[in-house]
């Protein structure tokens, strides 16, 4: 069929840049002859997009860095193209947004590949490559947002739901999100803050007669109250955070 044969068409092909470039081969699923060459999973936030033009005085050529070798690529006669050579490297860089439908992906070999947007699997067309890549599901950068009441001014405010502590958009406060876990932290710093003050009372105790002959022996007590003291009241602030509950149910971005 004629996307087919569009899809099976390589993004550069030769030197000749001044025609309409498109997508070179992919193949969804892996294949038979696929099986020996290397499986690369690309993180989420691959997709190659088409860098910032260089700025250049008014009526000067535009121009753009290549994403493998930054190398400049003039765009003189070449805008119209989706995609341009670089003439160092001899890779493509993406000018254009890619079709509809379809996202461009660069195989660690550093050939462009342009895949159907939904594809989970393509097969890297280069003779010394052959690898076959992994792209995460459309649902992998979907987030999952929630909608949380703040515990302060009342007001709704929407959060990423893997967080313990967020700051209210409105009153600018910090909050717990869905449970109290300031106050478990502050178990901890209380704890902590109490052994703290008791081993400084024990060493104040067991070295007053050395005291008055080593006068380094006061800052030792002076630094384990002071310790002690400052994770008591960061205790205190801690328990005083309060709890952001869920406005309603999870919604996807």
């Amino acid at each position: 069929m004629a996307n087919t044969e569009n899809e099976r068409t390589p993004l550069l092909t030769g030197d000749n840049n001044s025609s309409t470039l498109l997508p070179p081969p992919y193949s969804t699923t892996g294949t038979n002859g696929s099986s020996s060459g290397d499986v690369a999973t690309l993180p989420i936030g691959t997709d190659e997009l088409p860098p910032p033009y260089t700025p250049t005085a008014q009526g000067g050529i535009p121009m753009i860095n290549c994403k493998v070798c930054q190398a400049i690529i003039s765009l003189e006669g070449k805008q119209h193209l989706f995609v341009v050579k670089c003439s160092v490297c001899g890779e493509a860089t993406p000018i254009r947004a890619a079709p509809p439908g379809k996202k461009y992906i660069r195989c660690p070999c550093n050939l462009l590949l342009v895949c159907r947007s939904g594809a989970t699997k393509i097969l890297c067309p280069k003779e010394t490559c052959k690898r076959v890549i992994t792209l995460p599901g459309p649902t992998d950068n979907v987030a999952s947002l929630t909608r949380y009441k703040c515990g302060y001014c009342t007001q709704i405010f929407v959060i990423h739901s893997v967080v313990k502590f967020a700051r209210c958009p409105h009153c600018r406060k910090w909050s717990c999100v869905g449970q109290n876990y300031a106050r478990t932290r502050g178990h901890i710093y209380l704890i902590v803050g109490l052994l703290i003050l008791a081993a400084a009372v024990g060493i104040t105790i067991g070295t007053i007669e050395a005291a008055s002959t080593t006068g380094g022996i006061y800052v030792a007590w002076t630094g384990g109250f002071v310790i002690g003291v400052c994770f008591i009241i960061r205790a205190i602030i801690l328990y005083c955070i309060k709890v952001s509950y869920p406005f309603q149910a999870s919604l996807n971005a």
